[in-house]
């Protein structure tokens, strides 16, 4: 079925499906692991493999992952350790499929089988002036907040705890992930050509498992072996510009009690948020993150630090005081320094910078630090 044109009356609704869709991926509802595992095991009957031999249902990403391979370790410890001889086709099914460990990574071929198979039939079917708008006004935006300000967050804390948990020879499946509400937008694209465009094609029983996985859970790990679900978050805090924020607690919480924290969309330590009495100046000093220093200096109170670390005064205007604190920041190989050329009207240049430019004044380091180029330097107005 070819879609050509688009009404005026279903563009209109683009709003509301992003709404919608948006409302999916930030679900905090627990998770319906029934219906989950139902839809998850369709996609390994549609790659063609025997249903996983452990099936978890865990309450985190975190969880999943971990718990994931955790279940392949025993699995393989298992093969290693079992008698040479078969005494029946369960246990010669169950030592074949053991032995081949991660051979198959089957995130990729449900993905391949899924997205991409129903992708290829939207792009052959849907005119690309029709199929333009709904890309960017359903699947981008909802990508915007819940993807790009959620999920990318969350996998890259769950590959960075789990790598420094495992040894190198299983990091190769740490990235097994697919599916989830994460994928609210790649669902709230593919609905829309379904149910308000009234595409048809026989690729959309193939996207019946992303969108019942989209909607009953919140992640999903993969392996030959074994299938890993995890919950939905507890709690998530969100800033009005879609950014993971809290300034009391956790930005978003899974029932496990797997946290992260954030303050507007910087992932900082627990104590940053929590405890911010217990911060001093020789902690926020030593902290090589730009992002996460600023947000501890803010947490521990601008005038407070300005004081405690000795910064001078160098500047007063209109636009307010510069100040500087002295600190060593090696970036592109070189030193930053600026020094101070003049009692008139205070010039400082960067010596030896990247960028080479002269800051003037106040009101130019304002500038300046709008931009995120003034290292070592704070505006107080």
């Amino acid at each position: 079925m070819r879609i050509d044109t688009m009404t005026a009356a279903q563009a209109a609704r683009m709003p509301e499906w992003t709404k919608k869709w948006l409302e999916i991926g930030l679900s905090t509802e627990p998770a319906d692991f029934d219906a989950a595992t139902e839809a998850a095991l369709k996609a390994y009957k549609l790659c063609n493999l025997n249903p996983p031999m452990v099936i978890l249902r865990m309450g985190s990403p975190y969880a999943a992952t971990f718990g994931g391979i955790i279940a392949w370790a025993y699995l393989r410890e298992f093969a290693k350790h079992a008698p040479i001889k078969v005494e029946s086709q369960v246990e010669s099914q169950v030592w074949s499929q053991v032995e081949s460990q991660v051979r198959l990574h089957v995130e990729s071929q449900v993905e391949s089988q899924v997205r991409l198979h129903v992708e290829s039939q939207v792009e052959s079917q849907v005119l690309s002036q029709v199929e333009s708008p709904v890309w960017s006004q359903v699947r981008a935006q909802v990508w915007s907040q819940v993807e790009s300000q959620v999920r990318l967050h969350v996998e890259s804390q769950v590959e960075s705890q789990v790598l420094s948990q495992v040894e190198s020879p299983v990091w190769s499946v740490i990235g097994n992930d697919r599916g989830g509400a994460f994928w609210a937008s790649w669902c709230g694209y593919v609905t829309f050509m379904r149910d308000v465009l009234g595409w048809q094609d026989p690729a959309l029983e193939r996207f019946e498992i992303d969108e019942a996985l989209t909607k009953s859970c919140g992640w999903v790990w993969w392996h030959e072996n074994v299938l890993a679900i995890s919950d939905r978050p507890e709690s998530l805090h969100r800033d009005d510009q879609g950014r993971l924020h809290n300034t009391s607690g956790p930005s978003i919480r899974y029932r496990d009690g797997w946290s992260l924290w954030h303050h507007r969309g910087v992932l900082v330590p627990q104590r940053v948020i929590e405890q911010p009495e217990t911060l001093t100046v020789p902690q926020i000093e030593s902290e090589q993150n730009t992002e996460v220093r600023r947000v501890m200096i803010e947490r521990y109170g601008q005038a407070r630090f300005l004081r405690d670390s000795g910064a001078e005064v160098v500047n007063r205007d209109e636009s307010g005081i510069l100040y500087r604190k002295q600190r060593n920041c090696k970036r592109n190989g070189g030193i930053h320094m600026i020094d101070y050329a003049g009692p008139e009207r205070a010039e400082f240049l960067k010596r030896r910078s990247a960028m080479g430019l002269a800051l003037l004044f106040a009101a130019d380091g304002l500038a300046w630090f709008a931009l995120g180029l003034l290292v070592g330097w704070w505006i107080w107005r």
